[in-house]
């Protein structure tokens, strides 16, 4: 799931893999061996720290959170607005 595959289609190519064949090869066709196909670049997370300022009336709050708990931040900050 980290790479983005879905359970099932991984399931599903596990049980073809698990089957015999149904494709015949052509008859004059070279095996082929590895191919290296290019991998994206693993996403790159932020050094700095994300930085956010709430105001509301005359009360202002500054938050400092660590760039690497993005995903808390995006939580705390949902549960901040309502």
């Amino acid at each position: 799931m980290a790479n983005g595959i879905n359970a099932n289609l991984l399931r599903r190519w596990l049980q073809t893999a698990a089957s015999p064949a149904t494709v015949t090869p052509m008859p004059d066709a070279e095996p082929v061996g590895f191919i290296a196909l290019p991998m994206p670049a693993a996403p790159t997370v932020p050094t700095e720290p994300i930085r956010i300022e709430l105001q509301r009336g005359p009360t202002t709050i500054a938050v400092t959170w660590p760039a690497n708990a993005a995903a808390a931040c995006a939580t705390w900050l949902r549960e901040i607005l309502r």
